[in-house]
């Protein structure tokens, strides 16, 4: 039996990839100190003797006994609102945590894939945003503790693959939605829901014309289970081609839910990227992936799972957002 870490488990991203290891037959031991992720992801796992769970900071010593064959690490703040309240847990979780998961991996042989982002093009230049693209980041802005942690995290994580011959892979994940998102995490997806489901406006920061690109999350686990399947150890876009507005992605949440509210502008904050659109060639050269899901029908599955949440969480999360 295959025995796979994964960091970062109890989170949006972990618990899913938590899910498919799982389900692929392996032994998955998951790691989280619980900073922003949230043991109701994973609780459906405690009972199977094929998982372990383990409340740990990686930016500390890690250490895990017995064999090891893969490592994924998936531990860090992924949402502006959660990297600008905790800038230093979030540098230290992409530098620290990463130099630590590239020793474990080293002790044990095992592969490992680290989850990079399409932040790392920071505010970009060239469109839609290939691999080849080096981006255009400011290291001293209030986004660059993600971004800047993210870069080093490739940097390192490329050093180790060429020293020591570590077994490696770089996914850069770009916008994915799906349930176990948390509601007040800031992200567009569970925000413009959260807001149609308590009745109140939309909030678009700027005039709505920046662009996302929105991956539902069963072809994200995909994509990323592939890439670590592959041989492949150059950094892969995993993300959805299919752009729109935020405006358009507004107005399309309010014709989902079937609410009347208005669309209500702010400022745009400070570095917040225009563009973000994956070129997605080479996943579908080498690892024969692209998304299948629609964001249509996606939306409506994330529809109905936020509307199946308790009305407390539903308020709580309202409550988080409030001076």
């Amino acid at each position: 039996m295959k025995k796979t870490l994964i960091t970062g488990a109890a989170g949006f991203l972990g618990s899913h990839l938590c899910d498919r290891f799982i389900a692929e037959g392996h032994h998955v031991i998951g790691m989280d100190n619980l900073i922003t992720g949230d043991l109701r992801n994973i609780e459906h796992l405690f009972h199977m003797d094929r998982f372990d769970f383990y409340h740990h900071d990686v930016s500390k010593f890690v250490h895990v006994p017995g064999k090891m064959d893969y490592i994924l690490h998936f531990a860090s703040p992924a949402s502006p609102i959660d990297y600008l309240k905790i800038p230093i847990e979030t540098l230290k979780v992409g530098s620290l945590g990463t130099l630590n998961l590239l020793g474990l991996a080293r002790d044990h042989k095992a592969r490992i894939l680290v989850a990079s982002t399409s932040e790392v093009y920071g505010d970009p230049l060239v469109h839609p945003q290939n691999e080849d693209y080096y981006g255009n980041v400011s290291p001293i802005g209030p986004r660059g503790v993600y971004d800047e942690a993210k870069r080093f995290m490739e940097s390192i994580t490329m050093a180790y693959h060429r020293h020591h011959g570590l077994d490696t892979r770089i996914v850069r994940i770009f916008n994915t939605y799906g349930s176990r998102m948390r509601l007040n995490d800031g992200r567009v997806v569970p925000a413009f829901m959260g807001q149609a489901l308590r009745g109140e406006d939309l909030t678009v920061f700027g005039d709505g014309s920046q662009t996302r690109s929105f991956t539902y999350i069963d072809d994200q686990v995909e994509g990323i289970y592939r890439l670590l399947m592959s041989d492949y150890v150059e950094p892969i876009n995993i993300g959805n081609p299919d752009e729109t507005t935020i405006l358009e992605f507004a107005e399309e949440i309010i014709k989902l839910t079937g609410t009347d509210q208005k669309i209500v502008f702010k400022p745009l904050p400070q570095d917040d990227p225009l563009q973000r659109q994956p070129d997605i060639t080479r996943a579908k050269e080498i690892l024969g992936w692209e998304p299948k899901v629609h964001r249509s029908e996606g939306l409506k599955k994330v529809y109905d799972y936020f509307k199946s949440l308790p009305h407390d969480q539903l308020w709580e999360a309202h409550r988080d957002f409030l001076p």
